[in-house]
């Protein structure tokens, strides 16, 4: 299927085409308000920020990476446990039903479907809020697997 757009300015939102012209009526309403809320069922998960976290990882808290294999190939945290978000289902048995689970991602929101995924489990999970870019930017270290300095 072809796109058209002429003569007016498309933007791509999720694989949607819109005309941006089309949002002035939107943009005039006033009073309106956007709002989030989680669907019905949804578990609350318990949230972090970085400073909050142990200093390291080990048997009692796990720090479960769900990133991506380039994302993680970049940089990760010293400790982690990586299982990219798609694998998880099937990885389960990897994963210490024992432990208090730290999930992050790149900034928090895989890590948070993640950590509701988990809970709806029977796992202790809690979301790291800000993901990886938070914790570089608290000055934690970032490695490579080699054990050289990675990047986020």
């Amino acid at each position: 299927m072809a796109i058209r757009c002429t003569p007016m300015l498309c933007i791509n939102l999720w694989k949607l085409w819109i005309a941006v012209g089309s949002w002035r009526r939107l943009l005039r309403c006033r009073g309106a308000r956007a709002k989030i809320d989680l669907m019905p069922g949804e578990p609350v998960v318990a949230q972090t920020d970085v400073a909050a976290l142990p200093a390291e990882f080990g048997s009692a808290a796990v720090l479960l990476d769900v990133r991506e294999n380039d994302e993680w190939k970049c940089g990760h945290a010293p400790g982690a446990q990586h299982i990219p978000m798609a694998e998880v289902p099937a990885r389960l048995g990897e994963i210490d039903r024992q432990a208090e689970l730290y999930v992050i991602c790149h900034a928090g929101g895989r890590s948070l479907r993640v950590a509701q995924y988990l809970q709806q489990n029977g796992y202790r999970a809690i979301n790291v809020s800000g993901g990886m870019l938070a914790w570089a930017g608290a000055g934690r270290s970032v490695i490579t697997d080699d054990g050289g300095p990675g990047n986020v």
